[in-house]
């Protein structure tokens, strides 16, 4: 029987840790993909470019939707002061017809129907 020798290198922790690597290097995820981000500006550059393209309304993706949240984000209504006025003035006319009803229907109950009148 032939005899090998044996050689066995030992480290102390500290030589180790300087010596071997053990770090895992080569299981490492991949890095994430790199967005392609858009300025503010090139976002309305786009934005007025395919303005007409974009459906008025719509859940998602549209004027409408565009309008909704933005108006939501800067607290702000959709109703310009223009609509406000008309509303308004709706307001007013619908009350007017309501009080010129009454008034109709309180004259129609009050004034008494004589039998003996005749028409000609």
């Amino acid at each position: 029987m032939a005899n090998y020798p044996l050689n066995k290198i030992v480290f102390d922790k500290d030589a180790y840790e300087k010596t071997i690597d053990t770090s895992f290097s080569q299981v490492q995820p991949p890095a994430p993909p790199i967005e392609d981000t858009m300025s503010v500006e090139e976002f309305f550059s786009l934005y007025n470019t395919i303005f007409y393209d974009i459906p008025v309304e719509g859940d998602i993706n549209s004027h409408a939707y565009i309008v909704k949240t933005s108006g939501e984000y800067v607290g702000g209504t959709t109703i310009n002061d223009d609509v406000q006025l008309l509303l308004d003035e709706i307001t007013g006319l619908r009350q007017n017809l309501l009080d010129a009803n009454q008034t109709i229907l309180s004259l129609q109950t009050t004034i008494p129907i004589s039998s003996s009148m005749t028409t000609v």
